[in-house]
Order: structure tokens, then C-alpha cells, then sequence
């Protein structure tokens, strides 16, 4: 029955082929609706639904995770939770690596002595290269080592495409493709792997909007500063609070993100939105300890050997920079010096831009720059954790104020080398590429202009 079936379709649809525009309009018709007929019967006889419950469990999650009432808190309350746990557990494990890090400091250096080795080598390999990278450790891989599993088990959930859909309206109200909210996630991770992924993206205008904007989300180099800084200065003792600050941050950059994307849809960039259809995938139970050996080994570690990599070179020139004496001063204090004018008005100093120059390469390396910057002047010898960095920036003249605005650059400012590089190739493009750094630097600069303004206003009333 069914072999007939599906023959008289067969010659249905030859006969209406055949026939063409020649057949008056109602036989048409008729053939149409009768292809139509056939066409049903066969599905009748062939196809089976599969029986399921009329509302399965990812259904009635969605219904709660994606909804316009409980969604937004939802995803929120998450991302805080997460930060927190990086918070709260990554205090003792810093404190334990820093004074054994340290210890090896000292061992290091009472073996130079011992060798006669004469203090310029002393002072690159131990106090500027050595130092440098036991920062890296001791701060960045504790909270590494506990965000990035978190952040993997609600990847691996199927929890994350469920905040892309939450976005999606967002993105469309600021005039570009649904999908940059996908490709922003990305960025999270890296934000050459964020731009790399706006491949996604079919038309070439939303596609390089997203690659210009991709910047303001915060990617694994940035996270460990930014948490930081939370903790020192906004923490007090809560992590609660640190966490809230830092998931602040976040959704800072994320409306950064929206309201440039919004900028440059409607001036250099402009044209009609396009539309896709977001599928959501299952659910699925996460296969907890694979995800978390994996996510440290593939994420952290890789993090950190990259910060690592690039932190020890970038330590021993900074410590070269900053005891080549010219003039009665180093050559690092006459670049600080030359920037500081500029790091006041936007209320930081001339330290933490050099800082941010000699980081080009890597985010990771920004604060151990800033370190061994303020260690070279004799501010400090050892350091410890957070607690002593939070004392070696305060004896520099660091506020919450500061803070602050270190924390609106280091999440706005230009894209590291890597990201850079990645835009170019993207883009093949050195116009867009100079876009790409310029546009970033000046929203970080406007931003923290006016944040220190209103802290000073504040202060002054």
C-alpha cells in the first residue's frame, strides 16, 4: 500500500512538472491539492511519533531559565554564586603558595650569593624575573583554578547558550545579530577565540561589529586582576561584597558592549539587523570530575603557563628599566614620569599606564609589571598575597578611587597582542585593526575620566 502510495505521488508530481504553466489554473489547483492528499497519507502510514510527556523537564527548565520574570535573576544570582566560590576559596591557597614561593625567594637569592654572582644578574633573574613569576602563581592560579571548573560545569550543563538566548532581545535592540551575543560568551574564555568565533556571523557589518566590541568583555588575562582588586579594596573581609563588585564589572562590560554595538550601528556601521533562530540544546547531566581535570588542565594552566611565559621576560626587562639609571633617574621613573600628568586626570598614575604598555603582550602580566614597577623603587621587598599587595599599592598612594578606575581600564582598555593579531587576520584589515585598539582605549579613558571626577567631586563635598 504504501509502495503505491508513494508511486502515485511520483507520477503526480511528474505530470504537474510536465504539465508546467500550460494546465489551466483550477486543474492546477486540483493537482496541488490532491499532491497534498497523497503527500499526508504516506506520512500517516509511515511516519511515528515518538511518545514523550506532554512537558519533559527541559522544557519546564526553560520555561524558568529563559523567562522574562525569572530569567535575568536567575543568570545573575548564578554568575554571583560563581564568583563568590572563586572568592571565598582562593584566599588560603594564595597565602600558602606566596610565603612558599617566597621562601624559594630567599633560597634563590642566598644561593646567588654564594655562587658570587655580581647584583645585575642577582637582580634580573631574582628580583625581576623570579619575583615576577611567583606573583603569577601565588594570586592568579588559586581563583583560576576555581572559577574556570565553575564557569565549565554550567558550559557543560547547557546552561550557557540558555544567557545567549536571554541576551539575544538586547542585541537586536541595538541593532545587530542576535548571534554576538554567542560570540561575546566566547570572549569570556579569550577574546581571540571571541573574535575568531564571530565567524558565525553571516553578514560582513554585524560580523565586524562584534569583532570591535568583543574587547569589553572580560577574558581569562583580565579575570585574576579584576578579582583582585575586588578582594583588596571592595572585600573587606566579605566576600560577598567582592563577589557583588565583580559581577558589577561584568555586567558593566556587557552594557558597554550593548550600548558601543548601538554607536556603531547607527554611524559607521549602519544597516538593518538580520534575524536567526537560537536552537537550544539538551540538557545534560555534567560529568563533574572530567569537566574540572579538564577545564584546569585546558584552561588554567594553559592561562597561567601563557601569563608565566610572558611574565618572566616582561619582569626582567621592567627590573633593568627600572635601576638603568639616566640623568639620576630610571629609565622606567622617566616613562612613568612622562605619563603621569595623563594617569592623574583619569585617576590613576603614571606607573599603572607604563604598566599597561609593557603588558601589551598578555593581560596576565599587568599587575606583576605594576609590581616589580613600585618593588624597584624600594616600596617593598617581598610580597606575600593580597594582603601585602594591598599594602604595597596603598604606601603608593592607592585609594578605593584608584581602584576603581584601574578596574574600568583594565576591563575597557585595548586588546592584548594576541587579540590584535587575531582582528588583523579576521579582518585583513589594518584600518579596522587600528579601530579595534583606538576605540577601546578611548571608552577606558572617557570612563575613567569621569569616575574619577564624580570620586573627587564626592570627596571634595
Amino acid at each position: 500500500m504504501n509502495r503505491m502510495a508513494g508511486w502515485q505521488f511520483l507520477d503526480l508530481v511528474e505530470a504537474a512538472r510536465e504539465a508546467g504553466s500550460k494546465m489551466p489554473g483550477d486543474v492546477r489547483d486540483l493537482m496541488v491539492t490532491r499532491i497534498y492528499e497523497v503527500a499526508g497519507a504516506i506520512c500517516q502510514k509511515t511516519v511515528r511519533r515518538a511518545t514523550r510527556p506532554a512537558r519533559d523537564w527541559d522544557t519546564r527548565l526553560d520555561d524558568i531559565l529563559t523567562s522574562r520574570l525569572l530569567g535575568y535573576p536567575i543568570m545573575l544570582a548564578l554568575l554571583g554564586v560563581v564568583f563568590w566560590i572563586t572568592l571565598a576559596g582562593a584566599n588560603v591557597p594564595s597565602r600558602l603558595l606566596g610565603a612558599a614561593l617566597f621562601w624559594g625567594q630567599d633560597r634563590l637569592l642566598d644561593l646567588f650569593s654564594w655562587a658570587g654572582a655580581p647584583s645585575w644578574l642577582t637582580g634580573v633573574v631574582v628580583m625581576g624575573a623570579y619575583r615576577s613569576l611567583a606573583w603569577v602563581v601565588s594570586v592568579m592560579l588559586p581563583p583560576m583554578a576555581i572559577f574556570f571548573p565553575c564557569f565549565a560545569l554550567l558550559e557543560d550543563l547547557g546552561y550557557l547558550p540558555r544567557v545567549a538566548f536571554n541576551l539575544d532581545a538586547f542585541f537586536k535592540r541595538a541593532g545587530t545579530h542576535g548571534k554576538q551575543a554567542l560570540t561575546m560568551c566566547m570572549g569570556f574564555g579569550c577574546n581571540a577565540a571571541g573574535v575568531v568565533s564571530c565567524r558565525i556571523i553571516d553578514s560582513p557589518r554585524e560580523r565586524l561589529i562584534a569583532i570591535l566590541t568583543n574587547n569589553f568583555v572580560p577574558c581569562n588575562g583580565r579575570f585574576p586582576t579584576l578579582i583582585a582588586m575586588a578582594a583588596m579594596f571592595f572585600g573587606a573581609g566579605l566576600q560577598s561584597a567582592a563577589a557583588l563588585s565583580l559581577l558589577g564589572t561584568v555586567l558593566l562590560g556587557i552594557a558597554v558592549t550593548l550600548g558601543v554595538s548601538w554607536v556603531l550601528s547607527r554611524s559607521l556601521l549602519r544597516g538593518i539587523p538580520s534575524f536567526f533562530v537560537l536552537e537550544l540544546p539538551p540538557y545534560r547531566k555534567p560529568q563533574v570530575i572530567r569537566v574540572i581535570v579538564r577545564s584546569f588542565l585546558d584552561r588554567a594552566l594553559f592561562v597561567l603557563v601563557r601569563a608565566a611565559t610572558v611574565a618572566v621576560p616582561a619582569g626582567a626587562l621592567t627590573w633593568i628599566l627600572g635601576n638603568s639609571m639616566v640623568r639620576g633617574a630610571s629609565l622606567l621613573a622617566h616613562v612613568a614620569g612622562f605619563l603621569e600628568p595623563f594617569g592623574q586626570l583619569i585617576g590613576l598614575d603614571g606607573h599603572v599606564l607604563a604598566a599597561f604598555l609593557l603588558g601589551l603582550p598578555a593581560n596576565e602580566i599587568v599587575i606583576p609589571i605594576l609590581v616589580m614597577e613600585y618593588s624597584s623603587a624600594g616600596a617593598m621587598v617581598d610580597l606575600g598575597g593580597l594582603e601585602t599587595l594591598r599594602e604595597l599599592l596603598v604606601s603608593n598612594g592607592w585609594t578605593p578611587l584608584t581602584a576603581v578606575c584601574l578596574i574600568l581600564f583594565s576591563l575597557l582598555h585595548y586588546p592584548c597582542a594576541t587579540t590584535l593579531w587575531t582582528i588583523w587576520h579576521e579582518t585583513r584589515s589594518a584600518r579596522w585593526t587600528a579601530v579595534a585598539a583606538l576605540l577601546p582605549l578611548a571608552v577606558a579613558c572617557v570612563a575613567c575620566f569621569l569616575a574619577a571626577s564624580a570620586g573627587r567631586f564626592l570627596c571634595a563635598g
